[in-house]
């Protein structure tokens, strides 16, 4: 299998020029980059459109020796399938703040350029999000009903389906991270989802055991069991840190505050048990990137970053190619 490429998501560092975050992911001894579609990393309309815009995208990533398996289009995602509040106005342009109908255009439109986009770079998946129509409905009460949660599923398929479509012409496939906020945030409703497409092979998991660590889901088994749809893979961590006093979801606490009952921290400090995905990427053959989704409200980046790539090399062992009791024999 050889080794993973190790990557590096950009999205928590569209505060950089994609020629510095380049130069210095570079230093850090990353293999490439997951390109972020903000800040002046990407443009999707322009690398979907412009060859001039792709070429100077690839001549800044070779100039410091990296590649890109995959572009992220998180926020654009989220505006495709969420149910409006002002929160949103911050992933659009600011013509569309206030307006959930021009906000959700702007999405499809960019979310239609994505697979282009990452055709042209290269890339075979787009990793992002869907948003939700329900997911401000999870705790039922006033109550939420089973009708309200399969009209959630069905507008999500009506909304996609076409964007879906054009993932297909491209040949790229579409790695949904299951998070808090998505359609699908666990293993029961990622479950749901994939049935109610059908099936369908465009949509798979940008696996990210952060968000199912603390929510009680064991990662490798969401790997086991989702097997052929792990697409692309996250490499982050979170700590459960429940004290008696804070609750599991999060007292309205910003990320960082130590009284949280869980916070994400950088890889190998907190309770994400890599090993066990390790071997279970390895088992289902995955050879696509480990990228570093580095969030750690209580360490300096640069330190951390560097040091979450030193650590994903060290823990991406090649599984055996021999069986350990085969040489003792008479």
């Amino acid at each position: 299998m050889g080794k993973r490429p190790v990557t590096l998501f950009t999205g928590q560092w569209a505060d950089l020029t994609f020629e510095e975050i380049c130069e210095k992911a570079s230093s850090w001894g990353y293999d490439g980059l997951e390109i972020a579609c903000w800040g002046d990393h990407m443009n999707l309309e322009m690398a979907a459109k412009d060859p001039k815009y792709v070429d100077e995208r690839r001549r800044i990533l070779e100039k410091h020796n990296l590649k890109c398996w995959a572009i992220g289009a998180h926020l654009m995602g989220q505006c495709v399938g969420d149910l409006y509040d002002v929160r949103l106005d911050g992933f659009a342009p600011a013509s569309c703040g206030g307006s959930p109908e021009m906000i959700r255009a702007w999405g499809i439109e960019q979310m239609m350029y994505a697979p282009t986009a990452a055709k042209n770079m290269g890339c075979y998946t787009v990793t992002g999000f869907t948003g939700s129509p329900v997911w401000k409905f999870w705790y039922s009460f006033p109550q939420t009903t089973e009708k309200m949660v399969e009209d959630a599923y069905k507008e999500i398929v009506d909304l996609w389906t076409p964007i879906f479509d054009k993932f297909d012409a491209e040949g790229i496939t579409f790695a949904l991270e299951v998070h808090p906020t998505e359609i699908a945030f666990d293993y029961y409703t990622a479950e749901r989802l994939l049935k109610a497409f059908n099936g369908r092979k465009t949509l798979g998991f940008n696996f990210d055991p952060s968000h199912l660590i603390w929510q009680g889901v064991k990662p490798h088994l969401f790997v086991r069991d989702f097997a052929e749809r792990i697409y692309h893979v996250h490499m982050k961590d979170a700590a459960v840190t429940l004290d008696g006093r804070a609750g599991i979801l999060g007292s309205m606490m910003t990320f960082g505050d130590t009284r949280r009952g869980w916070n994400f921290r950088s890889l190998g400090h907190g309770d994400v048990d890599f090993e066990e995905i390790i071997r279970e990427l390895n088992n289902i053959g995955y050879s696509g990137p480990l990228s570093v989704e580095w969030e750690d409200s209580g360490m300096e980046r640069e330190f951390g970053a560097k040091e979450a790539a030193d650590f994903v090399r060290k823990v991406d062992f090649e599984p055996s190619n021999v069986a350990f009791d085969d040489a003792m024999k008479s």
